[in-house]
């Protein structure tokens, strides 16, 4: 069977990649969009508040910036702020542009929200359903556009390099992506592709912990991919907790956009008392670092399994059309928000690091891309500044799809044989059991070793049990044929690695890393990072 090539190829339908592939595709590129599930699927799908962004006169970029630096507590990179919330109006008009339509107001204006750390209404939404808004709309137009294939049900197994096929050293100058292997799940055939860049844009990792807001989709395949590959990761430390998830009485957590409080909700203790005046200045509107760890201190300090929140005063009149997913949600899970509070807790929600990339969304292998969460870009910092994601992954698709072409122009793909993939001997799983054991194991490991508050023996207790299950996930993924749920272990168990090696070498606490041996924030900010000096072959 012949190796089907494209000018580029991208994993995953998010909002980063389906701007990119428009992006591309719209100046006479053939694209591939590779999704392990159905297009729709994605961590895009799943935003409730919205993007960030200046759109009104009362607004400018330098308090934006302002706010964006403050939220990352000193490790962000002024000049991708500068950069991103600058080119953030064009990019907006160009989602409205393709169909994206945001919520005006009765002067027909644009009805902003405003969310924790902003000091201004600046979030463009479409209700609480912004990120489902945008995705039905991108859907749309890829839809229209002939140049676009979408393979769904193909999971992105790992990138082929240069150095993988022996041309060059690996994390050499010149090593360079020229493909994937890509296992259609339906088939259970793992097939290569070629491409002249391959663009991550596979989400976030939220289930590498027992509680997330995140969907069964966020994995970490594109940054365990893009490591195994050679490529530069950085600050995998900072996993932002979102405060507050809806807790269910069957254990399920459910997101509160933090809209609701940028409305007026109040978080309270068990008792009722109001608490975040005790932590900052700006109370239920703080940054989602302070609010995740005020929440864990007073659950820990009162023994309390959940703390309330509070939105009866905003829930009068019009909070069913302002949050109807939201007010769904809580009604099915048994509660009206609109008459009593409701028990909330924090859960995994993004990752503020990632792949290292440029501002032009180019890693440290050259050809290959990453655009949203799994990018790291240095927007975000320390602590990701709400709704400031779907802001950043329109902006560097845009601008990565420009520097892709012109990679393509003065790079032509190299002319090398991709190998087959090949099974050998490996035959099915017989015991799947392992997988779920290894996989509730690694969760539970992670959420009560690497969460909110750490500490280094807390990590290298974590780094000991994770590293057994590298071990079993291995001799594993080596004797039997590969399956998604295979995969998405053997993913997520790196992610861990990386996320507990980066915290080992914070020895401060900053934003979203707080750990109990090393309370201070040092003099200067440094970012964390990490790659690997060889691949398996």
């Amino acid at each position: 069977m012949a190796t089907q090539h494209y000018d580029a190829i991208i994993v995953g339908s998010g909002i980063g990649g389906l701007s990119f592939a428009l992006n591309l595709a719209n100046r006479g590129l053939s694209v591939a969009i590779v999704t392990k599930k159905t297009s729709s699927e994605s961590n895009t799908n799943w935003a409730q508040g919205g993007i960030a962004c200046v759109t009104d006169e009362s607004d400018d970029f330098s308090s934006h910036i302002k706010d964006t630096l403050t939220a990352g507590d000193g490790l962000c990179d002024l000049k991708s702020v500068e950069h991103i919330i600058k080119g953030g109006p064009a990019r907006v008009a160009e989602l409205i542009q393709w169909g994206v339509q945001f919520e005006n107001g009765v002067n027909g204006r644009p009805d902003l929200g405003r969310e924790g750390g902003h000091s201004q209404r600046r979030i463009l939404h479409a209700r609480d359903m912004t990120g489902r808004a945008i995705e039905s709309a991108l859907l749309k137009a890829v839809s229209q556009q002939t140049k676009i294939v979408t393979l769904e049900y193909h999971f992105a197994v790992d990138l082929i390099t240069l150095a993988k096929l022996g041309h060059c050293p690996i994390a050499a100058p010149l090593d360079r992506v020229v493909g994937l292997h890509v296992l259609d799940t339906r088939s259970g055939k793992v097939e290569t592709l070629s491409a002249s860049v391959v663009v991550l844009a596979t989400g976030g990792i939220g289930q590498v912990y027992q509680f997330t807001t995140n969907p069964d989709i966020a994995t970490g395949d594109g940054i365990a991919m893009a490591y195994r590959a050679g490529a530069e990761i950085r600050d995998m430390e900072m996993v932002q907790f979102h405060p507050t998830a809806l807790k269910a009485p069957d254990g399920s957590r459910a997101l509160i956009s933090e809209a609701v409080r940028g409305e007026g909700a109040i978080l309270r203790d068990i008792n009722g008392r109001a608490f975040m005046r005790d932590f900052h200045p700006m109370g239920d509107l703080a940054p989602r670092d302070v609010v995740a760890r005020a929440i864990d201190s007073v659950m820990k300090k009162e023994g309390s399994p959940h703390v309330l929140l509070d939105a009866r005063e905003v829930a009068k009149g019009h909070f069913a059309e302002r949050f109807p997913h939201i007010y769904a949600t809580c009604l099915k899970a048994g509660f009206d928000l609109t008459r009593e509070p409701i028990p909330v807790v924090p859960a995994a929600h993004y990752l503020c690091g990632g792949v290292t990339t440029d501002l032009k969304g180019q890693t440290t292998i050259n050809g290959l891309f990453a655009v949203g969460e799994v990018a790291c870009t240095g927007l975000h910092g320390a602590n990701r500044l709400a709704s400031n994601s779907l802001l950043e992954a329109v902006v560097l698709a845009h601008d990565g799809a420009l520097a892709a072409i012109d990679v393509m122009q003065k790079s032509p793909h190299p002319v090398v044989a991709l190998p087959a993939w090949i099974d050998g001997a490996a035959g099915n799983p017989d015991e799947r059991v392992v997988l779920t054991h290894n996989w509730d194991e690694l969760r539970r490991t992670m959420w009560d070793y690497v969460g909110i508050v750490r500490t280094t023996k807390r990590l290298k207790r974590a780094q000991t049990r994770v590293g057994t299950l590298d071990d079993e996930i291995a001799e594993y993924y080596w004797n039997f044929r590969v399956e998604p749920r295979l995969l998405e272990l053997r993913n997520l168990i790196q992610v861990a690695e990386l996320i507990i090696n980066c915290a080992l070498q914070r020895h401060e606490s900053r934003g979203l890393h707080y750990t109990l041996d090393f309370p201070n924030k040092n003099s200067e900010a440094r970012h964390t990072t990490i790659s690997r000096s060889t691949v398996e072959l």
